[in-house]
């Protein structure tokens, strides 16, 4: 008998034929045990095959108490199930809504896994976000109960309709009069708890960047969540004789960020390994790498792979001959920085580019080995992110909702892994989902093989002197600059240009370049339209803790800058 964690039969489980429904043909809920899709199953599954696996294993600073540094499938499993039966036991009922307020832990994604398990609804929140918004989300949501880091907790403690059930002694002790994670489990039984769940139903609601209004909470369901794990898992397992084998690295957010969805459920399914860091630092990462013998890593930004290859070409010590794939996205890999990789990886290792968003995140994908000419004439300047997976629809529209090929449009998408939408906003919901497609709010080109690339941000796009201009197309070109660190390109307002091509330019350590060095380097790769009109230098960019620069930060703070420049 294998690993079996449960009895034959179990509390809830029906077992009589007569509440069987063998007549309705449609219409139907899988809500059974042996039937459902259910995110709180993801470990129950592998305890029937691989129970002393192990599920996660934390990187220094990824855990609070020392029994949760690394949990097999069994431990991980019943400690959800601990958490579950804890909610119900502090009075929580199916839908109810839990605040996660916690950076990478394995207590948290335990957490998310338990909430999964009671029926109730995960609401991770960054804590990066400003106190109006905590307050704003925190009312919207209603949570019964918060599961909090230590650390974090003085940013959320003024927010009022917070009740902490729970602190993950991380930084610190528990909050003042509530137990440690651990301790809030203690004494509760780690058998599954009875509890109706069907795939469509919400388990969690992620918020967006709200980079110009409020963040809107997307309703993700539970199918939603396994669709995009197996969808990942076919591709995270490339190359490996085993899916098995696979040993996933992520630093970067897991708790309220969409790639729990793609990086770690995708590694339960395949019943691999999760190796779990608090924050995405390059030298910690490279050496979790080394050490675990990881198959893959999700690494974020072309920006962050270069601080990643950089700390590799510096540690010769550290062997990555087990890295098979290597996931970035949000830009473009520059054909010399995939070169330095696969210098030190496995025979064979493939980079892959994605491109999605929380709402819908089946993903474009892009393989630099897939189509080598392309990448080598085009990157880093344009961003191409390949093709749609096999669970995305995905074409490119005029504002009149036709398809355009070859000039830039509006992308938009139809999949089943796809939000149920915005909660409690029903104006944006139906903004989003017109004509039969989600339109993303993303500019793209399909060029004439079919293939996309992403524009940017219709956002972010900066419209100066009748011409619309790519800001991702300008930083691509300055971040090829040997000077040049991190870059942003914003459009701030102009009286004659009505917005001006603006760069705000990180140096890179030992150089200093000058601004008519760079913008000289500009006008040499780019049209003249393009080419920022000033370069603002400064010590670092506003950003989240995946990387994803904070233009509206930007935009804020230099508005006057061509006013105050005559």
């Amino acid at each position: 008998m294998l690993g079996a964690s449960a009895t034959a039969k179990e509390p809830g489980m029906t077992t009589t034929s007569e509440q069987i429904d063998v007549e309705t043909l449609r219409g139907r809920r899988a809500v059974h045990r042996w039937e459902r899709t259910s995110v709180g199953d993801v470990f129950e599954r592998l305890t029937w095959s691989r129970p002393d696996q192990v599920a996660i294993s934390a990187a220094e600073g990824a855990y609070g108490e020392e029994q949760f540094a690394s949990v097999t499938y069994r431990q991980a499993d019943r400690a959800a199930n601990r958490l579950a039966h804890a909610l119900a036991a502090a009075g929580l009922v199916p839908g109810d809504r839990v605040l996660l307020f916690c950076e990478n832990t394995v207590e948290a994604f335990l957490a998310k896994i338990g909430i999964a398990k009671a029926g109730m609804v995960a609401v991770p929140l960054n804590p990066g976000l400003a106190p109006d918004v905590l307050d704003h989300l925190v009312r919207q949501t209603e949570p019964r109960l918060a599961i909090v880091d230590a650390e974090l907790w003085p940013r959320l403690a003024g927010v009022p309709g917070v009740r902490v059930g729970a602190t993950i002694t991380v930084g610190g002790g528990p909050v003042a009069g509530t137990p440690s994670f651990g301790g809030f489990l203690d004494g509760q039984p780690d058998t599954e708890p009875a509890v109706e769940i069907h795939g469509d139903d919400i388990y969690q609601l992620l918020f967006t960047s709200g980079t110009t209004a409020m963040p809107k909470g997307v309703m993700l369901s539970h199918s939603y969540a396994h669709l995009a794990g197996l969808n990942f898992a076919l591709s995270l397992t490339r190359g490996l004789r085993h899916e098995t084998d696979l040993r996933v690295v992520t630093f970067l957010p897991m708790i309220y960020h969409v790639g729990d969805a793609l990086f770690t459920y995708s590694t339960f399914f395949a019943g691999g390994t999760l190796i779990l860091g608090r924050r995405p630092v390059p030298g910690p990462v490279a050496e979790s790498l080394a050490r675990s013998r990881a198959t893959a890593v999700w690494a974020g930004s072309p920006q962050f792979v270069a601080a990643l290859a950089d700390e590799i070409d510096a540690r010769g010590d550290l062997d990555l001959t087990a890295l098979t794939t290597l996931v970035y996205g949000w830009g473009a890999l520059s054909p010399a920085l995939l070169r330095r990789l696969e210098a030190r990886t496995a025979p064979g290792f493939v980079t892959v580019g994605i491109f999605g968003q929380t709402e819908a995140i089946a993903c474009h994908r892009f393989w630099p080995s897939a189509w080598p000419e392309v990448h080598a004439r085009t990157a880093p300047a344009m961003n191409y992110v390949g093709v749609p997976s096999g669970l995305l629809a995905s074409d490119v529209v005029d504002e009149s909702g036709e398809p355009v090929r070859g000039t830039p449009g509006e992308a938009v998408y139809r999949s089943p892994v796809m939000t149920a939408g915005y909660y409690r906003d029903a104006a944006a919901t139906r903004e989003a989902f017109r004509d039969g497609w989600f339109h993303s709010g993303d500019s793209a080109v399909v060029d004439e093989d079919g293939l996309r690339v992403m524009v940017d941000r219709y956002k972010d796009i900066v419209k100066t002197g009748g011409e619309n201009v790519s800001s991702m197309r300008v930083e691509a070109v300055l971040h090829e600059h040997p000077g040049v660190l991190r870059a942003a390109v914003i459009g701030l307002p102009h009286e004659h240009w009505g917005e001006a091509v603006t760069a705000v330019v990180v140096p890179r350590p030992g150089h200093d370049p000058a601004e008519a060095e760079l913008l000289a380097h500009c006008r040499e790769h780019l049209a003249g339209y393009e080419s920022p009109k000033a370069i603002v230098f400064a010590e670092s960019l506003p950003e989240t803790v995946g990387g994803k620069i904070l233009k509206y930060r930007l935009r804020a703070r230099h508005a006057g800058l061509y006013t105050s420049l005559g």
